[in-house]
């Protein structure tokens, strides 16, 4: 019998714990562990594969919006897997040895669904870019080649660099992202020398309404709009924007928090496709296996919008239809003395 993508994403759909190549061949009858080997090795599956199987199932506004977020597949065990490179983990707060992976996230704000709908694996040792670089080409391809509406670009403070900012700017099109506390503007047009964010002062009118700055080493006439938000008790957010004409701290405070998205999805990935669990020491083998746990994220997540159910109780139903089968006519039968 022929081993494919389908089989394999079959296999990561549906099993809850172990996700390796091992695993499944001990519960296939016809195929071996070789030979589930031989197609991860060779086959060559890409991000356009993603985008082939999401096409036809996204829900597209005018208004949407696109996010752009990086997460670390955990590989600190590991020694030999060729793709790992020691990188900061925002969620370990540190360094982590692991698969970078650089995800673009699309949100329909009227419906609140969102979909992946392209990634980048980090490996500058092979290619010499960026995630600054992998985030363009995304952009890129999302405006010339899938052609996908969408109004406005949300980042976290990694990606709020001088030239991504101004690239998003010529394609017309709105972001906002968070600034780090120390970075240098100057919001007295020319009077002052640049100061750090955290040192500016505000008054009652820009707490409510933003006030327009510049950010040091961006062009003389470009000027963006500051707001700081809270966030919670403890932390305050300054929010930078293209978009000139916002006015309102909430509304700013509302657009920030459609960037959870990407955690959301983030998380989901990791816990319910075994993106993480592959022990292949291969480069294409891991990457395969990435692909794979996308296509099956889009599967669950499109069956969770269609029933109503949440992604995780699609992924739970399976153990549920097992527990149900076994009490009706159970593999081993217990027995009492």
């Amino acid at each position: 019998m022929k081993f494919t993508k389908l089989d394999y994403c079959q296999y990561l759909l549906s099993s809850q714990i172990n996700y390796t190549i091992t695993n499944l061949a001990e519960h296939l009858e016809n195929i071996s562990h070789d030979q589930i080997n031989y197609y991860l090795k060779n086959a060559k599956l890409t991000p356009r594969l993603l985008w082939d199987n999401v096409k036809d199932v996204i829900m597209t506004d005018d208004n949407g919006y696109v996010i752009f977020d990086d997460s670390i597949l955990d590989k600190r065990y590991s020694k030999e897997i060729e793709i790992v490179r020691r990188q900061y983990s925002g969620n370990e707060h540190g360094v982590l040895k692991g698969i970078g992976v650089v995800s673009c996230v699309y949100v329909n704000p009227n419906l609140q669904r969102f979909w992946v709908v392209d990634y980048r694996i980090f490996n500058p040792d092979a290619d010499g870019k960026t995630k600054i670089d992998h985030v363009k080409d995304m952009l890129q391809n999302l405006v010339y080649h899938k052609l996908l509406p969408f109004d406005t670009v949300l980042m976290d403070t990694w990606y709020a660099v001088h030239n991504l900012m101004l690239y998003i700017d010529s394609l017309d099109k709105i972001y906002y992202c968070p600034l780090k506390n120390n970075r240098l503007v100057d919001d007295t047009f020319g009077k002052e020398k640049y100061k750090r964010i955290e040192l500016l002062q505000w008054s009652e009118e820009e707490l409510e309404c933003g006030k327009i700055i510049k950010i040091k080493g961006f062009p003389a006439n470009k000027k963006v709009k500051l707001f700081r938000v809270t966030v919670s008790t403890n932390r305050t957010d300054y929010v930078v924007t293209n978009d000139l004409s916002q006015s309102s701290t909430d509304v700013v405070q509302q657009v920030c928090k459609i960037r959870w998205k990407i955690e959301e999805f983030h998380r989901e990935i990791k816990q319910l496709t075994g993106i993480e669990s592959c022990q292949c020491r291969k480069a294409r083998l891991q990457l395969n296996h990435i692909a794979c746990a996308m296509l099956v994220w889009v599967r669950l997540k499109n069956l969770a919008y269609r029933t109503g159910q949440t992604i995780y109780q699609i992924k739970q139903k399976l153990l549920s239809n097992y527990l149900i089968e076994q009490l009706k006519r159970p593999s081993i039968s217990m027995c009492l003395v």
